[in-house]
């Protein structure tokens, strides 16, 4: 099992609610906000007698009910190549056919969000991000979800309306064509060294993994101005990358040494595919965000629904894992990539609370600043 150093809590800041919402139009905030209260929704009633099924008699129950029912409406900001297989999985597997709008997380909150405020909602299940989940959370959207599977998820991965299915981990990686094992670095720290001057690549937008890291150098002991001359020395010679596959794409082509926080995921499927890339062995402690998936009160397919996050928590964990990713539950008899290095989880709620503060730090650091 990883080891837990920091957990997700349960609810998001009001505020990021607000500014998802102040996208939709000011009059939806209102409708929006207020959905799911009064008396549950009939896809709540299907899963909470569903809840109080488990092992076969829950799947009989589930396949037999979903099936009836015939079609899935997922939204999602997976990879296509995963979107694909699932879709090709699940299908497979069931007479259900999935219909997929598949975006970044963004676009798949205020589509959401959209939906929602004009009473048109259509999706039935959503698998994003854990800031976009929250989000959702806040609005009243989503329903609760019961199984003998997301108790199997630690706990840093069970939130009060969403389930973590997959972590994206930060992590150095580097081209072997250009650094050896034995130069790779070893520490966090090391991205600082001056030999990497030139070298080195950040990504535009990785506010996320400074905040974690900046939270982490912070715990070890480290002072303000320790920090911000660790982040300086990182910066300096560095290029600026924007996007985590565009990222390892000029990574694989030799454009630079060494990427200070790719997705570990990332790196392993551009490795399996013959780039001389990798990311072994690990930096510690590696930074992980989570990703999951939630149930929508208004679903007009619940057992396909309540299916399909069941299937994606069994299943589906075992597809992704064969992919590289970094899944909630290690299928059993596999070995856990994180066994041996300190995972350390996402703040998700200081991140929400305070995403103007990391973002405005990082792009000033990235511009030539402190980065405070």
């Amino acid at each position: 099992m990883m080891k837990l150093t920091r957990t997700g809590a349960v609810a998001i800041a009001a505020f990021t609610t607000s500014v998802v919402l102040a996208g939709c139009g000011g009059a939806g905030t209102a409708s929006v906000g207020a959905a799911g209260a009064g008396e549950p929704t009939e896809a709540e009633a299907f899963y909470e007698e569903m809840a109080a099924l488990s092992g076969t008699e829950r799947r009989e129950a589930l396949v037999e009910a979903a099936e009836e029912e015939g079609q899935l409406a997922l939204y999602t900001s997976m990879t296509s190549d995963i979107t694909a297989a699932v879709e090709e999985e699940f299908e497979k597997a069931f007479d259900i056919k999935i219909e997929v709008y598949r975006a970044g997380s963004s676009d798949v909150l205020t589509k959401i969000a959209q939906e929602v405020k004009g009473n048109s909602a259509s999706a039935d299940v959503v698998e994003t991000n854990a800031l976009e989940l929250l989000a959702l959370n806040q609005m009243g959207v989503l329903a609760e979800y019961a199984g003998e599977r997301r108790d199997m998820v630690g706990e840093e991965g069970q939130y009060e309306t969403w389930t973590a299915t997959r972590y994206n981990v930060f992590s150095p990686s580097w081209n072997t064509d250009l650094v050896s094992v034995d130069e790779a670095p070893k520490s966090w720290e090391e991205l600082a060294d001056p030999k990497w001057d030139g070298r080195l690549a950040l990504e535009l937008e990785d506010y996320d993994w400074f905040m974690a890291l900046h939270q982490y150098w912070e715990e070890q002991g480290k002072s303000q101005e320790e920090i911000d001359q660790l982040f300086g020395d990182i910066r300096d010679g560095a290029e600026v990358q924007k996007g985590h596959t565009a990222m390892a794409d000029q990574h694989q082509a030799g454009a630079f040494d060494v990427a200070a926080s790719n997705y570990t995921y990332i790196v392993e499927q551009k490795k399996r595919d013959g780039a001389p890339l990798d990311y072994l062995p690990l930096v510690d402690p590696v930074f992980a965000r989570a990703n999951g998936f939630g149930l929508l009160k208004s679903a007009a397919h619940p057992a396909a629904a309540m299916l399909f996050a069941d299937w994606l928590l069994e299943e589906g964990q075992q597809l992704m894992f064969d992919r590289g990713l970094i899944v909630a539950i290690v299928p059993e008899g596999a070995d856990d990539p994180m066994a041996d290095v300190e995972v350390r989880y996402v703040d998700n709620i200081e991140l929400a609370e305070n995403s103007d503060k990391w973002d405005e730090a990082y792009q000033e650091l990235l511009q030539g600043g402190g980065g405070q």
